[in-house]
């Protein structure tokens, strides 16, 4: 039961985040659909991961494709940051909507931390069941 608990927080956050999105995409005051574009930054940040957890053999000790994973996740991320700024500062959005856009930003990923860490773990609720 704690398992579909924790299923259901995710799936209430993450859908916060994308409101949070969306928001500064379709408010009338905004009414631009570039930022759209961090879904992409969103699919592709866990494959990485995905990727080295299923090619990792041992997980006490760090080796070079889990520390590959955690770098190109961590560019991801930071990209997915870095485009509504760039989109701001170049006028195609406004202020407003990049603060938006941000925000739901933090809480995604924080949801697809949240996700790792609830379904990451080597026991026996895992997100391979799902």
């Amino acid at each position: 039961m704690a398992g579909i608990k924790a299923l259901v927080g995710l799936s209430f956050s993450g859908a916060i985040g994308l409101t949070f999105l969306l928001l500064g995409c379709a408010l009338e005051q905004y009414g631009v659909y570039w930022p759209l574009f961090v879904l992409i930054f969103y699919i592709l940040s866990p494959i990485p991961t995905f990727i080295s957890r299923r090619l990792s053999d041992d997980d006490s000790s760090s080796n070079a494709c889990r520390e590959l994973a955690y770098f190109l996740t961590t560019g991801i991320v930071v990209s997915s940051f870095g485009l509504p700024i760039v989109l701001a500062r170049n006028s195609t959005i406004e202020w407003g909507a990049c603060a938006l856009v941000m925000t739901g930003n933090a809480v995604i990923f924080l949801t697809i931390l949240g996700f790792f860490f609830i379904f990451g773990g080597g026991d026996d609720f895992s997100w391979e069941q799902w």
